[in-house]
């Protein structure tokens, strides 16, 4: 799943006229539900897939449901963008940029949040993935994309602090029993953090359906051996009809809403809105996500965690805040 921010990643659109704020509002809460849901799925999906084969049949799924996604959406006059670059067909270059942000968007982003889920709890989970401006500032500062300031250096170190909270008394030490998973879902992290950086620099090139097309079917075509590996280790038809059918429909969900339809609904929300702005509302995923956790699946958190979490959303506010105040270059 992506990152609760979003860099500047789609094109704006002056010549349509914006949606109500009613309809805007709406829309953002719907995409935190989705994603806050995303968690709960994954967690059903792995009490009886393996973190390997859920990935890898998540990534397969989403892309094989942008298929028809894609063609559907290239039929209305809301992407007429993408149906001309559909027309025009693309280059060599095009389809390396696909395949080099797939992999680090697609691939690495969901496979580990699948697989780190396995190990740590929603309530870690959430709020290493909200602090998905934290890791895009750093990696924008090393590659001179962004500026430095001591508001956002100040941000980083109330969200670290957080961090260290959340790991309660034991600290974060080797000892710590979700230090493997918080581990694993910081690679998928970080890895749509490249993928946003890396993106920043060729979105102007391309509209956001192309974009989260072309970047679901690289992922697919990447994790595909994975997920045939996957299936034929599952056995024989008994085994495959042992596997509950919540299994499938926490699969597809990930796969169909959390994938491709909410990654498309946000970038269409991102041609009316500034990124900043939408990612201000989706600050309520850690909470949401932690909600759902306690009453579903009957997590519990301790006092530090959630105080830790708060300080976490009060660091990636900061940054966040300190980045849109400052002028657009």
């Amino acid at each position: 799943m992506p990152s609760p921010v979003n860099v500047s990643a789609a094109p704006s659109s002056s010549a349509r006229p914006a949606p109500g704020r009613g309809f805007v509002v709406f829309s953002i809460a719907l995409i935190v539900a989705i994603w806050a849901l995303n968690f709960i799925a994954a967690k059903i999906g792995l009490r009886h897939f393996s973190p390997l084969t859920m990935g890898s049949f998540r990534v397969v799924f989403a892309g094989l449901a942008m298929l028809p996604t894609y063609f559907f959406c290239l039929r209305l006059p809301a992407f007429a963008e993408a149906a001309a670059a559909q027309r025009r067909g693309f280059s060599a270059r095009d389809y390396a940029i696909f395949a080099y942000l797939g992999f680090f968007g697609v691939v690495i982003n969901q496979m580990c949040f699948t697989a780190g889920l396995h190990y740590t709890s929603v309530t870690h989970a959430s709020v290493i993935v909200g602090m998905g401006p934290v890791y895009i500032l750093v990696l924008a500062v090393l590659l001179r994309l962004e500026r430095w300031t001591w508001r956002k250096a100040g941000g980083m170190a109330i969200a670290l602090a957080g961090v260290t909270l959340m790991a309660g008394k034991s600290g974060m030490s080797t000892h710590s029993p979700t230090l493997h998973g918080d581990f694993i879902t910081l690679c998928g992290s970080v890895g749509f953090a490249i993928y946003v950086v890396l993106g920043k620099r060729v979105a102007r090139h391309y509209d956001a359906l192309t974009m989260t097309a072309y970047n679901h079917f690289a992922g697919a075509l990447f994790v595909l051996p994975v997920a045939l590996y996957e299936a034929r280790r599952i056995g024989s038809a008994s085994a495959w009809r042992a596997i509950p059918w919540q299994t499938w429909v926490a699969t597809l969900y990930m796969a169909v809403f959390a994938s491709a339809i909410a990654y498309l609904f946000y970038y269409w929300l991102l041609r009316f809105m500034p990124a900043s702005q939408v990612s201000a509302f989706t600050y309520l995923l850690p909470v949401t996500a932690t909600i759902l956790g306690i009453l579903c699946l009957g997590e519990k958190g301790t006092l530090g965690e959630f105080f830790g979490a708060a300080v976490v959303l009060l660091g990636v506010y900061t940054v966040e805040s300190a980045r849109a105040a400052e002028p657009a270059e």
